[in-house]
């Protein structure tokens, strides 16, 4: 062999694909402030868009008034329900199946929801228009409490939907009332409970919380009257989606609508669905004939966009003396706001609930969901988790550490105990999921191992044991969580939205020298979708990362698209991307065959090209197909290397994760330490263990913030009282703690490179990591469940009314 003659190893290392840390080749113009977001866009003659919004959680409107707002220079129009009226645009679909109003027709449902729509020469002149609008209010009774919207006496939230019994998802029974969502076996849990020798029974509440994204939600419209066209670039997670529900909504031809989304700072479900604003700012723009830009502010964006949870679980789980699970039932009210617009695939109101049953093999469970109107902004989208999942995670992770206080074990030995095996896998379970693989037991005890698990209990047995003799004022706890997540969604069997399939696509286009594009249906908000997908496409067909450019976000040149949102980037748009490659890969070993002069079936891959069996030396390299795709190709076989590919999961994937928390709690000022937080991830297939990394980081992060204070809390008049970050929990460097990482890897069978998915992971297992903590804690003071979330004056009350002042 030449000296010169690279070695295996430093081919691949070369390509630097699936398994390399690559630096994120987005930060290069992040950290340079070369972003490119929605409010950098300026367009010749662009004017801007503000709302007047209500003061009130539920009014009738009795009048709008804008002639003094018109007066105010630079106001140019103030458009309200009337004026959508007369392009029947009032009123929009939502994702859910329900309907809302884009700007109040004759009452108000929550507080700032969108009055009116002041267009102006700029955002200062339009803020001081909505300033001059006068509405006149009459005031009607609040439903904020979930628990009082279906009393017999509640006031008429929905007057639209007056006299119908039925919704989206089948009979409604209260005026209040969304849906009623069931499955599983009744007959045969109720069945279980009244055999049981241990049961528990809690209320578990997963407050309302909210994505709060470093960017806000904004948009700039331009319709271009002389072509009928209208241009849309906004903060749009899935830019396909926004294109066909504004065709929908609009009536404009969808290939005369062209949807953009520049890069993203954060979305986290926040940006999935349609607001009012881009509505708005559409008709506004054809109005006028200029582009229009609406940008929201961080209490516009904490108060009247999608929130998230607001769910209030009954948990019961039945059990043997010896810890062996035998039922689950959970029974969910579901706090949807003035509509329901959480973003969920059509076929499941509840969304993924039902992998509630979380690592456990229960025999068998029952769940129902009845899902409310209250006056509160609507949404209920997935933060930082698949559809409904963390709300499920919190409640079995909590329901299990219960019954190991009841029955007196330990909470680890207990999930030991009643975890799947992995000889169980596929494994279905009793509420309908087939799993699609998972080693629980070997994730569970490197945990334990890793971070001394016996030795802490014993440690926290000599703190309590201090406590009671008055020689410290700090209690510890330990939260263990162990998760399994469900995502990717979805297979187009039940996932749908609006009656769109789930699936996601990549098309690869190689040029003549050897590099490409790939353009993806996903759109990244911070996930570095530029670095991980080029990965893929390096290990698949042989061509460097960096040779590779990836772009999304274009409803013009990227193939349709679901989107990113629910962990399903890599599951769906990871595995359609290998899928193009390897479509790509094919027709290059059929020119390499031509050119090396032998049968398709002589050749073989090797890193970076295909070599003839038996005749190492006897090699094409991919880039040099590349160049041959475009001079000399098999006789009849078309000019060109490009492949595009439509991925629709046979399955979801199920990523899964052991968790655990140590913390100290001082009970005189209800002040917490996080000591250590361990975080073992299996997501499968690894491809960038830097940004799987960054991703944990950043969800445990996310997860600290919503367990232990970051809440959208209303007063009794409807009021949000955490409207701002003066009030609404957001962590800085200063109060996160630090974090440890570790892994196992579990492929999933059936994606083609074996990946499942980490960006939420965990949010999925952070929380009922810490409200575990806490809740160990206080446990032996005689404390069964303490609700989120935990912050100072929670945890000291908890140990003023456990009698620790006494």
């Amino acid at each position: 062999m030449n000296d010169m003659t690279p070695t295996r190893e430093q081919r691949e290392a070369r390509l630097e694909g699936m398994g390399c840390k690559r630096k994120r080749v987005e930060d290069i113009r992040f950290t340079q402030g070369k972003g490119n977001y929605v409010d950098d866009l300026k367009l010749p003659g662009m004017l801007h868009g503000d709302f007047v919004r209500s003061p009130h959680a539920h009014a009738r409107v009795k009048s709008i008034n804008s002639e003094e707002a018109l007066k105010v220079p630079g106001v140019l129009a103030v458009i309200t329900a009337e004026t959508l009226k007369t392009v029947n645009l009032a009123w929009m679909p939502t994702l859910a199946g329900d309907v809302q109003m884009v700007l109040a027709d004759g009452k108000v449902l929550f507080q700032n929801q969108e009055v009116a729509f002041v267009v102006a020469t700029d955002r200062y002149a339009a803020d001081d228009g909505i300033n001059k609008v006068v509405v006149e209010y009459e005031s009607l009774p609040v439903v904020i409490d979930p628990f009082k919207a279906m009393d017999a006496d509640a006031p008429v939230l929905r007057e639209d939907l007056a006299g119908k019994t039925t919704g989206a998802h089948g009979p409604r029974k209260h005026h209040n009332h969304v849906f009623e969502w069931t499955i599983g076996d009744k007959d045969l849990t109720d069945a279980a409970f009244i055999k049981a020798e241990v049961k528990i029974k809690e209320m578990i509440s997963y407050h309302r919380t909210h994505p709060s994204p470093l960017e806000t939600c904004q948009c700039v419209c331009s319709f271009d009257k002389i072509r009928g066209e209208l241009s849309i670039w906004g903060t749009f997670q899935a830019p396909h989606v926004i294109r066909t529900v504004v065709a929908l909504i609009a009536k404009i031809p969808e290939h005369k609508i062209h949807v953009i989304s520049p890069d993203i700072g954060g979305g986290f479900g926040n940006k999935v669905g349609a607001y009012p604003g881009y509505i708005c700012a559409a008709v506004a723009s054809i109005v006028t004939g200029k582009p229009v830009k609406w940008v929201e502010d961080r209490i516009e964006n904490l108060t009247a966009t999608s929130f998230a949870r607001d769910y209030h679980m009954t948990t019961e789980i039945a059990a043997t003396k010896e810890g062996k699970v035998t039922g689950l039932r959970v029974h969910v009210l579901a706090d949807h706001g003035a509509f329901d617009a959480c973003a969920d695939p059509s076929k499941w109101p509840a969304g993924f609930f039902n992998i509630v049953t979380g690592s456990y093999d229960f025999p068998t469970a029952h769940v129902a969901v009845d899902g409310i109107y209250t006056n509160k902004a609507p949404g209920g989208v997935a933060y930082r988790c698949s559809f409904r999942v963390t709300e499920a995670a919190y409640c079995i992770e909590r329901g299990m550490d219960i019954l190991a206080q009841k029955l007196g074990m330990d909470p680890a030995e207990l999930r030991l105990k009643n975890f799947i095996k992995p000889e169980q896998f596929p494994y279905h379970s009793a509420l309908g999921w087939e799993y699609d693989s998972g080693d629980y037991h070997t994730a569970m005890k490197k945990m334990m191992e890793s971070v001394d698990y016996a030795g802490l209990r014993r440690e926290q047995a000599a703190q309590r044991d201090a406590f009671k003799r008055g020689e410290t004022r700090e209690i510890m706890g330990l939260g263990v969580s162990f998760f399994t997540e469900i995502v990717g969604a979805g297979p187009s069997k039940n996932c749908d939205i609006l009656g769109i399939a789930m699936f996601d696509s990549c098309e690869i286009r190689m040029h003549p020298t050897g590099a490409g594009i790939a353009r993806v249906g996903s759109k990244s908000q911070g996930q570095g979708h530029e670095t991980t997908w080029a990965q893929i496409i390096a290990t698949e067909i042989g061509i460097p990362a960096d040779d590779i450019m990836v772009e999304e976000g274009n409803t013009d040149t990227a193939p349709y698209g679901l989107g990113t949102y629910g962990s399903r980037s890599t599951p769906v748009a990871g595995a359609a991307i290998a899928m193009a490659a390897r479509k790509i890969k094919a027709k290059a070993q059929m020119i390499a065959a031509y050119k090396l002069e032998v049968h398709e079936g002589d050749l073989e891959w090797d890193i970076d090209g295909f070599r003839v069996k038996g005749l190492p030396e006897k090699t094409m390299s991919m880039k040099d197909i590349c160049w041959a795709a475009y001079n000399s190709v098999p006789p009849g076989m078309e000019p060109g290397l490009e492949a595009v590919s439509y991925y629709d999961p046979p399955n979801m994937t199920y990523p899964f994760g052991a968790y655990i928390c140590v913390m100290n709690i001082d009970v005189d000022t209800g002040v917490y330490k996080v000591r250590r937080f361990y975080a073992l991830d299996d997501c499968g297939t690894r491809i960038n263990p830097m940004i799987i990394e960054g991703q944990v980081h950043g969800g445990l992060t996310e997860a600290f913030a919503i367990a232990m204070g970051q809440e959208i809390r209303y007063d009794d008049e409807g009021n949000v009282v955490t409207g701002s970050f003066m009030d609404f929990f957001m962590p800085t460097a200063v109060e996160t703690p630090h974090w440890e990482t570790d892994f196992t890897v579990t492929p999933s069978p059936h994606h083609p490179i074996g990946a499942k998915g980490v960006g939420e992971s965990p949010n999925v297992g952070g929380v009922p990591a810490f409200s575990n903590a806490v809740n160990d804690a206080f446990s032996f003071l005689g404390s069964t469940h303490i609700q989120m979330p935990h912050d100072f004056w929670r945890n000291w009350r908890a140990a003023k009314e456990l009698g620790v002042f006494a």
